[in-house]
This record gives C-alpha cells, sequence and structure tokens, in this order.
C-alpha cells in the first residue's frame, strides 16, 4: 500500500528535469537570452540587457513551469572556449542554438559551429531549437530567411525549429520553450537519459 502511494505522489508532486544546452558564437546574445528566460519564468529575477556580460565559461540558469524543470548550461561562444561544449553534451536533453540575426557577418562562423555540434555522436536524437535572435533590431532577418541560408541536412536526424526571437524584449521566446518543452517529454532521448539516470542511481 505504501508503494502504491508513494508512486502516486510521485507521479503528481515530481516534476522531470531537462538540461538544456545554450550554443552560440560570440556575441549572439546566449547570456542574454538566459536572463530573459529567467525573467519571464521567474517572474522577473533576470538581470536587465544593459548588466550582461560575455560568458566566460559557464552560465546556470534555473526555471520550472507547471510540469518541468529545466536547467539551462550557457556557454561561452569564443572560438577558444568552444572546445569545452563537448563537455557537456553526454547529459543535454535538448540544445538551444542562438544565431545573431542582425549580423551577416557571423552567419558563415555559426553555420560552421552549428555543424559541429549536430554531427556529435553524443547529440544523437537531441530537439534542437535554432532561434534567429535580435529581432529588435533593423535589418535583421527572419527565422524562414535563416533557415535557407543555414541548409542543414542533418537536421532531418531530430526534432528541430526555426524561431524568430528576441531576447531583448522576450518576443518569440514562449513559444519557442513550449515547442521545445514538448519535443523533450516525448523523445527517445529523454528515455535513454532517464533509464542511464536509474542504473547510475542503483549503483
Amino acid at each position: 500500500m505504501f508503494s502504491l502511494f508513494y508512486g502516486l505522489w510521485k507521479y503528481v508532486f515530481t516534476k522531470d528535469e531537462f538540461r538544456v544546452l545554450i550554443l552560440g558564437v560570440d556575441k549572439a546574445g546566449k547570456t542574454t537570452l538566459l536572463e530573459k528566460l529567467k525573467s519571464i519564468y521567474l517572474k522577473g529575477e533576470g538581470l536587465p540587457p544593459d548588466r550582461v556580460v560575455p560568458t566566460v565559461g559557464l552560465n546556470i540558469g534555473r526555471i520550472e513551469d507547471a510540469n518541468a524543470k529545466l536547467v539551462f548550461w550557457d556557454l561561452g561562444g569564443q572560438v577558444g572556449l568552444r572546445t569545452i561544449w563537448e563537455k557537456y553534451y553526454e547529459e543535454a536533453h535538448a540544445i538551444i542554438y542562438v544565431i545573431d540575426a542582425a549580423t551577416a557577418s557571423s552567419f558563415e562562423d555559426a553555420k560552421s559551429a552549428l555543424e559541429k555540434v549536430i554531427r556529435h555522436e553524443h547529440l544523437r536524437g537531441a530537439p534542437l531549437l535554432i532561434v534567429a535572435n535580435k529581432q529588435d533590431l533593423p535589418g535583421v532577418i527572419n527565422d524562414e530567411e535563416l533557415a535557407k541560408f543555414l541548409h542543414l541536412k542533418e537536421l532531418d536526424e531530430r526534432p528541430y525549429m526555426f524561431q524568430a526571437v528576441s531576447a531583448y524584449d522576450g518576443r518569440g521566446i514562449k513559444s519557442a520553450i513550449d515547442w521545445l518543452m514538448e519535443q523533450m517529454e516525448k523523445c527517445k532521448r529523454t528515455e535513454t537519459l532517464r533509464a542511464r539516470a536509474g542504473v547510475a542511481g542503483q549503483i
């Protein structure tokens, strides 16, 4: 009887925890996006954009909604820091890849870095949200234009979505995270990570 009630308690009161990588080249707006996420989901706890500084290493952010907890790993995008990205791949449920959609000169570098990410075996099957950031700026390209430019054949192997967002004013972010949550909850990668965590907990 106890086990029945305990199982019911776990089902009702415990939430799944998902780990999400926030990647992208330098100055794409990754940390600003993380802080905006915190302000949206945690009632204003995120830093305002004018107080965000470039990430050297790792920032961690946590948010929670009605059904799950999300832990975001925001990794520095400078060329010399991208080598540390791989250390986080194996435990990640999903990827948010941030592109500065207002700076065309950064697109090739962003595409090259993204191709390396999605080809990595430790990220196989991880849902991918590619955001065309800085939609609040003039001369920006939208998500459809960005998708045509990137033209990534490897995307057929995983759930993915392009989304136009502004980490500055928040547009497009909530719907993007809603999509990512839905994909993580039902994808095979999540089942694999849950099973691995269960085995580790028994050792």
